[in-house]
């Protein structure tokens, strides 16, 4: 049921996840997370500022009323869950771009002034590192 994953800053995205919250799936039957997590692989190609996150899938991150559900993550710092992006290339960009910030933080708390856009709103929950909890 698990598998390893990466221990550095990395995005798992949740392939299961809606088109929109009306959409199961896009015209020719793809998930919306399945795309977004795509839109991020293509992006990581085209630009190597992107290239130390890992984009890792896993079947529902049960966010199931906030689609296109995104977890940022890594060992030692406060994670962060996701939710109700389009699945685009704009998106991609933002929750990368993010995550850039997020592996460069000592504690996984980026400052507002850096938050692209793009994920501004979008958060949904905060979660402490094994062991550890915000203070």
């Amino acid at each position: 049921m698990l598998r390893p994953a990466s221990s550095g800053p990395s995005v798992v995205v949740c392939n299961t996840c809606r088109v929109s919250p009306d959409r199961r799936e896009d015209d020719e039957g793809r998930r919306g997370g399945a795309l977004l997590a795509g839109a991020m692989r293509d992006l990581q190609r085209a630009e190597p500022r992107y290239s130390d996150i890992a984009v890792e899938e896993m079947p529902c991150l049960f966010s199931c009323s906030r689609h296109c559900a995104v977890h940022i993550r890594a060992a030692g710092k406060v994670g962060y869950v996701l939710g109700d992006f389009t699945p685009d290339d704009a998106s991609a960009h933002a929750v990368l771009e993010y995550a850039v910030h997020y592996g460069a933080s000592e504690h996984g708390q980026v400052r507002y002034a850096d938050w692209p856009e793009g994920v501004k709103g979008h958060f949904i929950v905060r979660i402490p590192p094994e062991g550890s909890v915000v203070a």
